[in-house]
């Protein structure tokens, strides 16, 4: 085996397997070359080799390095491992992911992603990074309404995912303490093409892929690559809520000592983003049961709607504009990209990469405020009385004469539509490095040198509204309008008043920021025997500036009495529409600053066994979750004297590595300690916590004859160790933190038929950190069956969630309220889907 121009930071796993996520390391930041022509070369079904020096890695060090050489834990899942499962979200494959807790309950992006009990006390991955082909998707992976998996689809280009768990992630990329998942596109290195059509069985979606890649030239070769989808997507809405599709291509010319590839994107998607939905509580806080309402499920129903399209606003400017609600989450990603390798000298590599993305969109979706007896809820508005009328839908104008059977189940949702005009979240990213190695008393010393440079923008406007509907699955709900006992109006189309009502008139914004970074970064590493160390270190510093305007901003009044619709006549409503008032701009400038490091050991006891430990501080500068907050001075523009816009999570972790070929197994205890400061957007409040987590991440693999399995586990305890402003929750565990997830991947292939399942679990968690009302565990199954009736031809049959369990990820509620209804998400109900796959 020959492996050459491997980087610094890259990781390869070329012992294949079916299925599961591999226990191999993974890039850092970014694929070189040969290493993607490698992997992709070897299909997952193949059984694996046993030869332990297959196993190669290459992270925080100069050269290839085999995996039981290395101090880090990583891990690796092949593409084929989506083609089988079918996924209904990038979210859900990262779940098998060791280390990795995932909430995919949000839709096609808006996922939670954390790693090794790091909180996630708001949304988004804020400490850990996604990349596509070895750069960030964004340089921050919490941006409000932006976070980073919303920009990202999966089609047939994709060759593997690679993630690093703490370790040297934050001395190889900023902003990732954490860890790094990237996913690394197929690069023409096998000549044909893929043609796929897809279906759901029991929901309505459909889709068309294809790839096609190979050689111009024995040094030049290309891939090609794309998908279209068009359905209501595994939650029935009565309209094409799924709608888009992506299309990537890339070319690569190797020379003498290097290559050079140029790649672009472009992505026009939309997807539904899930929010919190009522479900029924029973029982206690600390044993509930979460059942469905009547005529709404909260695993397969959502308060998206056919008869809810629209609604009238101002925009930034404050002008009168009509939203769509069908957007959804709407990312139109147009990027440009550059990788280059050079030998510059024996043993000695410059490489280069740079990508420009133009990053625009949208986010709107209903966020139910509360959800209660529809009658008691108009009274509360119209005083007693009320009168309700359907707002939309093929009933609108009617007099709702019963309103206890509303819906089927006589609830009305206080909804505020959380709509965003993502104008700009446009990245500029380059990273330069020099990597080599030299020959030193009697062992070999490999060093890395480098510097990053990125410019990513925050240009949003927050459209936020309000309206009543009914609770209603199917697609099937309604605005629902308001009068006095006396007739007189109180809303219209829904809306007691065109702004965030129902959260007290806040949150009307416009941000126009760019965020800079810098980092020079370093790492040394020696090995001599069957002994290595290594150590990285990483300077970020950086510029905030821009602009955020608001009422909030100088506390003066954001409502006016407007006449929105242009009839006029001023309606109730239209004496509240909020708007953004003249001279609430405040600049923003701050520069801030912040060294990382990693140092790690690692000793091969045998052939097939080695010992490993690593410890490392890592950096993670806070963006936009910082502004219109206690830290920045809205007149100077500044930090307030003392704050910091960064935290740092400390992360101390040790393991053994057992490979012996057909089998692995992998342990690594970790303890982490993380300081954070967020901004919690449904509570519309800003926290300051200290954290500990303490653990072990368990992951394996097996073969024999026709049947394999991957597994693994994360077992965590975590706390909350101070609170800036609570001190009543310190020692409590975080919200949603679960002691256990775990995955495993069991399958038969015979060749023709592969038949498996992919197991996903955790236990139980608290809703929210005053630790009162749990959310249950729960274990979810999906199944797949592939044929291959010749060659060519695959046929794949796979079932989401099998047994149509309720997963809750997350609720509003921190205990069960006098009503019962809680507002919770919860992973989708069962959905079965079909592919038929031609390779030529």
């Amino acid at each position: 085996m020959r492996i050459t121009n491997l980087l610094t930071g890259t990781a390869l796993m070329l012992v294949a397997q079916a299925g599961a996520a591999q226990s191999a390391p993974a890039v850092q930041a970014g694929t070189t070359d040969q290493a993607t022509s490698q992997t992709a070369a070897q299909p997952s079904d193949q059984s694996a080799t046993t030869d332990n020096n297959a196993d190669i890695v290459v992270t925080g060090v100069a050269r290839g390095t085999n995996r039981l050489d290395t101090s880090v834990s990583v891990s690796s899942i092949s593409g084929d491992l989506t083609t089988k499962l079918a996924p209904r979200s990038t979210a859900e494959i990262l779940r098998n992911l060791p280390g990795i807790r995932v909430e995919a309950s949000g839709g096609e992006g808006n996922a939670n992603i954390s790693v090794r009990g790091l909180p996630v006390a708001s949304g988004g991955s804020k400490f850990l990074q996604l990349q596509e082909d070895g750069l960030p998707i964004l340089e921050f992976g919490d941006i409000v309404f932006g976070n980073a998996d919303i920009f990202l689809r999966t089609d047939l280009s994709l060759s593997r995912i690679e993630s690093v768990r703490g370790g040297s992630a934050s001395t190889f990329s900023s902003n990732s303490p954490g860890g790094i998942i990237n996913f690394i596109s197929k690069t023409g290195e096998e000549d044909g093409g893929a043609f796929q059509i897809s279906s759901g069985i029991d929901y309505r979606e459909f889709r068309t892929d294809f790839a096609y890649g190979g050689h111009i030239d024995p040094s030049t070769r290309y891939e090609l690559s794309g998908f279209y989808r068009l359905g209501d997507g595994p939650r029935n809405v009565g309209y094409d809520a799924m709608r888009g599709g992506q299309i990537k291509a890339n070319i690569t010319k190797e020379f003498n000592g290097g290559y050079v590839r140029l790649y672009g994107k472009y992505l026009d998607d939309r997807g539904i983003a899930y929010l919190p939905n009522p479900v029924r509580v029973t029982g206690t806080n600390s044993d509930p049961t979460y059942t469905n309402l009547p005529n709404f499920s909260i695993n397969e129903d959502t308060l998206h709607s056919r008869y809810i399209q629209n609604v009238l606003t101002l925009d930034a400017d404050n002008q009168p504009t009509r939203r769509d609600l069908s957007q959804g989450m709407h990312p139109v990603v147009k990027s440009v990209g550059f990788e280059g390798q050079v030998e510059i000298a024996d043993g000695w590599n410059l490489t280069d990469r740079f990508r420009y993305s133009d990053i625009s969109g949208d986010f709107t979706s209903p966020f139910p405020a509360s959800v209660g007896d529809a009658q008691t809820t108009a009274n509360g508005l119209a005083g007693a009385g009320a009168q309700l009328f359907y707002g939309s839908g093929p009933l609108a104008g009617q007099r709702i004469t019963t309103p206890s059977t509303l819906g089927g189940n006589g609830l009305l949702a206080s909804v505020v539509l959380f709509d965003v005009d993502l104008k700009s979240l446009n990245n500029i990213t380059n990273d330069l490095r020099l990597n080599g190695d030299f020959a030193l008393g009697g062992g070999k010393v490999s060093v890395t040198g480098g510097f990053y440079a990125s410019r990513q923008d925050v240009k949003t406007d927050w459209l936020w509204n309000s309206f009543f509907q009914s609770v209603q699955g199917n697609g099937d709900s309604v605005l629902v309008d308001v009068r006095t006992a006396a007739g007189v109006p109180v809303t219209q189309n829904g809306s007691p008043g065109y702004s965030a009502t129902f959260f007290g008139n806040c949150c009307r914004r416009s941000y126009d920021m760019q965020y800079d970074t810098y980092a020079p970064f370093a790492q040394l590493g020696y090995e001599i025997g069957k002994f290595n160390v290594d150590g990285s270190v990483r300077y970020d510093f950086g510029r905030a500036h821009g602009s955020i305007s608001g009422a909030e901003v100088t506390g003066v009044s954001g409502l006016e009495t407007l006449d929105l619709d242009g009839n006029g006549v001023i309606s109730a409503p239209e004496r509240s529409v909020a708007f953004i008032p003249a001279n609430t701009t405040a600049r923003i400038k701050y520069d801030y600053g912040y060294l990382s490091y990693s140092f790690g050991a690692n000793y091969r006891l045998s052939q097939t066994m080695a010992l490993f430990a690593r410890y490392s501080r890592g950096g993670r500068a806070n963006a936009d979750r910082l502004l219109f907050g206690p830290l920045v001075n809205t007149t100077t523009g500044d930090l307030v004297d003392g704050a910091k816009p960064y935290d740092f999570v400390r992360q101390a972790e040790g393991g053994v590595k057992i490979n012996v070929g057909a089998a692995a197994f992998y342990a690594t205890v970790f303890h982490a300690k993380t300081q954070e400061t967020n901004y919690l957007l449904s509570q519309q409040q800003f926290t300051s916590r200290d954290y500990k987590a303490t653990g072990v991440e368990l992951e394996g693999r097996v073969r024999r004859g026709i049947f394999s399995l991957a597994a693994g586990g994360t077992y965590t305890d975590a706390k909350i160790t101070r609170d800036a402003t609570d001190a009543t929750i310190d020692g409590n565990r975080p919200q949603r933190q679960a002691k256990f997830v775990y995955q495993a991947t069991p399958q038969i292939d015979l060749g023709r038929f592969t038949i498996g399942a992919n197991v996903i679990g955790t236990t139980s968690s608290y809703t929210q950190p005053v630790n009162q009302l749990k959310m249950p565990g729960y274990t979810q199954v999906n199944g797949f069956l592939s044929v291959r009736p010749t060659d060519g031809v695959t046929l794949n049959v796979n079932a989401n969630n099998l047994f149509n369990v309720k997963g809750i990820t997350e609720a509003e509620d921190a205990a069960i309220p006098a009503n019962g209804i809680v507002r919770a998400r919860s992973i989708n109900g069962r959905t079965i889907s079909a592919s038929a796959r031609f390779d030529f």
